[in-house]
């Protein structure tokens, strides 16, 4: 009973994140990306705080863990920025299926180059059939460096390197504290880079500005990865990735039904094809 009260958890969390891609293409209408991102990455300091206290864990901050979280805020950063300027130029939820449906499978790129690990034949079936539906999705024949296509291709490649630093991170600092100062250095790099901009332009916003503001920061960001991270560690890992396949559904249903987006049917193909490929690696390493 309680593996299933975790496995509805797990849906709600990919509920948040894929429904926050709509939410960050209405900042998009609004004010320039430095002020967004700042405010963002500023009150998810906040949101933080509760869960912290819910944890009752120290917070301290070891110097060994430096070395993983200035490389994920700057990480973070460049990730928020480039989804930014996809959004803007193209549909949100064509980011949130190729974000999450490529990210995998350059994650276990990469781990299988920097730990120099020979993949079966199983995982390599699954690379090649995730890296087909990735092609597909990419619009590979008319790739271009100004598309938004190009923009969420750099988001996966991002957030392959700060899931595989994040991985390593767990062995110095609790995954919560991280995340939690990873807000704080981000918070300051935006703060420098908003500051020749109205970083105060914030309180002339809406209902709809603030909504979707505050979504991203709370529901969006904390406490859907508050979930992720607990809900790990009572299902396994491998199990709670498994949900992952949910976000791509989630941010092209949120995106239809509240920005009216059309569903782009070499997206839907492209995204199904990159899902198989990554249920075959990660059945192949559950075995």
């Amino acid at each position: 009973m309680a593996s299933r009260h975790f496995s509805y958890l797990l849906i709600f969390a990919m509920f948040l994140w894929g429904a926050g891609w709509p939410a960050l293409k209405v900042l998009t209408y609004e004010l320039p990306l430095e002020v967004v991102s700042f405010w963002r990455f500023f009150l998810m300091i906040f949101a933080f705080l509760p869960i912290l206290y819910l944890f009752k864990q120290p917070l301290t901050l070891k110097k060994e863990a430096l070395v993983y979280i200035i490389p994920s805020a700057i990480l973070n950063v460049l990730f928020m920025v480039f989804a930014f300027i996809g959004v803007q130029k193209g549909f949100a939820g064509s980011g949130g299926v190729i974000i999450t449906t490529l990210s995998p499978v350059l994650t276990f790129i990469l781990v299988s180059l920097v730990f120099k690990k020979h993949p079966p034949r199983m995982q390599i079936l699954g690379l090649i059939i995730g890296f087909i539906g990735g092609m597909v999705m990419l619009k590979v024949t008319n790739l271009h460096f100004n598309g938004a296509e190009f923009y969420f291709l750099l988001c996966a490649v991002d957030w392959a390197v700060l899931t595989l630093i994040a991985q390593q991170s767990h062995k110095v600092i609790h995954p919560i504290h991280y995340s939690f100062f990873i807000a704080i250095v981000a918070s300051v790099i935006f703060f420098f880079i908003a500051l020749p901009y109205d970083i105060m332009a914030v309180t002339k916003q809406g209902a709809t500005f603030w909504s979707s503001l505050l979504y991203l920061a709370i529901f969006g960001q904390t406490i859907a990865t508050t979930i992720y991270f607990i809900a790990s560690g009572k299902l396994g890992s491998s199990h709670a990735s498994s949900y992952m396949f949910l976000v791509p559904l989630f941010a092209l249903v949120t995106s239809f039904v509240l920005l009216g987006e059309k569903v782009e049917l070499h997206i839907v193909i492209g995204g199904v094809i990159t899902i198989s490929g990554v249920y075959l690696i990660n059945r192949s390493q559950r075995s």
